[in-house]
């Protein structure tokens, strides 16, 4: 893969990212949620979307009730045991604002951020350093990743099927691994369960990297409006578990329905590679994407 952008060369780096961080499990999980608490997840964009991803998989799990938050719009007062926070800048303006309102009500918390000495850093209970999967782009890859693949390993899952699965994907030659996608006019994403948060996140890739129509929605709920933009020309990409019939159904329509038997969080890297082939074909630089900047710091 061509590594002539911050995002691409960020991008390949995600498998020894996730394994590495595994590693370090052990020196970081007493600030991390135990089974049976009472959890939220708090962040804004593509950390709402991790959050999310996480929330689905540690209520898959069983492991406790576990909501995921956009920092703007919480419900932290119905009382939550523990609070997890995801912030690559640690300078955004709402989730200052939501570390200060834990701190004051003495809410266990612990922020996963990849800027040291950041007021979120700084200021809240506890801090999880990542700051060897901080990135130069704009577009957040492998610290969300990251960050993602440390969460799912503290609930006691295996991640080396999905380190193997990612590496292989990098692997593969471009047009192998987008495929048809490459020609795609418009493509929606579809998830089940914790794989909705990787959908979400997927769309918002698109749109950042390379100014992309793309939508995201949960599997079941495709059909009831969503179908109606499927068409030659458009694709549909499921993560995870594809309820039956829906793979038949986009086909009727003459859209191209994509999915691989794949961990969500390796089908991921194969959508950030869509993301370069897309924004080059637009010519655009997908390290600094219209409109956007790292931070989102209000005034």
């Amino acid at each position: 893969m061509p590594q002539t952008t911050h995002l691409a060369r960020e991008i390949a780096t995600q498998p020894d990212d996730w394994a590495r961080v595994i590693g370090r499990l052990d020196t970081v999980a007493e600030h991390l949620p135990r089974p049976g608490e009472r959890v939220a997840t708090i962040g804004c964009g593509t950390s709402w979307f991790m959050g999310q991803a996480y929330a689905g998989r540690r209520e898959d799990l069983g492991q406790g009730v576990t909501d995921a938050f956009a920092a703007s719009e919480h419900h932290l007062a119905r009382g939550y045991d523990r609070v997890v926070v995801i912030s690559r800048s640690g300078t955004t303006t709402e989730v200052i604002e939501v570390v200060e309102g834990l701190r004051a009500a003495g809410t266990p918390h612990v922020s996963v951020v990849a800027t040291a000495g950041t007021p979120v850093a700084e200021r809240s209970a506890a801090t999880i350093l990542l700051d060897d999967v901080d990135e130069q782009s704009v577009v957040q890859t492998r610290f969300a990743t990251t960050t993602l693949a440390l969460l799912r390993a503290s609930l006691g899952e295996d991640l080396t099927d999905a380190i193997a699965q990612a590496r292989a994907v990098l692997a593969e030659d471009a047009s192998d691994a987008v495929g048809a996608l490459a020609l795609a006019e418009q493509v929606t994403f579809l998830g089940r369960g914790w794989t909705n948060g990787i959908a979400a996140e997927a769309a918002l890739k698109l749109r950042e990297s390379a100014q992309f129509w793309s939508e995201s929605y949960p599997a079941m709920e495709y059909r009831h409006g969503p179908v109606s933009i499927a068409a030659p020309g458009r694709a549909v990409w499921a993560f995870g578990s594809v309820p039956e019939g829906l793979a038949d159904e986009v086909h009727g329509t003459g859209a191209h329905f994509e999915h691989r038997d794949v961990d969500a969080l390796a089908d991921l890297v194969r959508l950030h590679r869509l993301c370069l082939a897309k924004a080059d074909a637009a010519g655009l630089d997908p390290d600094a994407p219209r409109n956007l900047t790292r931070s989102i710091v209000l005034t």
